[in-house]
């Protein structure tokens, strides 16, 4: 199969794999008492904790509130040691006023629409013969790949992200914490 039909035929792939998995998602709220324990009461926004650069970002540009709402989302949160990852005093400019529609951007690049569990990646990486596309609710497009047992989640300018410990279920969403910050291209 030539890459041009591979590439369009991955996507699609994705695109599917990750609709069947906001079908899922949407449901109005879980139907057993497990299945609500499981995802707690708390949101994504209340569910942000040791990531505080992350936190103050979403506040600055009022994400904050989109993240507390009824979702479901899938947040890809940059740890702070990310953040310190970043060019000197870039994270500085971004809170400004005037950086505050790039910051906006560099944010939804990290939230997925639904509720995305890493085994849902995988599935979707291994149905793609080794990636996944993730669209971002920025509009841009994230690459999910494995080195080893890691999921890897790369964007267009070549930045490479692990997803780090398990799957963070909240009641509007999922938490995957990442070890880098995806920049829009």
């Amino acid at each position: 199969m030539p890459l041009n039909k591979l590439t369009i035929g991955t996507a699609l792939a994705a695109i599917l794999l990750l609709g069947a998995c906001g079908d899922k998602a949407a449901e109005p709220a879980p139907k057993s008492e497990a299945a609500k324990e499981a995802a707690g009461d708390q949101t994504i926004a209340a569910g942000l904790g040791d990531a505080t650069k992350f936190a103050a970002a979403a506040k600055n540009t009022g994400l904050d509130a989109t993240l507390a709402g009824p979702g479901p989302y899938t947040v890809l949160v940059p740890t702070d040691a990310a953040f310190d990852k970043l060019p000197a005093g870039a994270l500085d400019t971004l809170m400004k006023d005037e950086g505050r529609q790039e910051l906006t951007g560099v944010l939804t690049y990290h939230i997925l629409p639904g509720a995305i569990l890493t085994a849902d990646i995988a599935k979707a990486i291994d149905a793609g013969k080794g990636k996944a596309l993730l669209a971002t609710m920025a509009g841009g497009t994230l690459t999910a790949t494995r080195e080893g047992n890691a999921i890897v989640i790369s964007d267009g300018a070549g930045t490479k992200a692990k997803i780090l410990g398990d799957d963070e279920k909240r009641s509007n969403g999922v938490i995957h914490r990442i070890d880098a910050v995806m920049m829009p291209s």
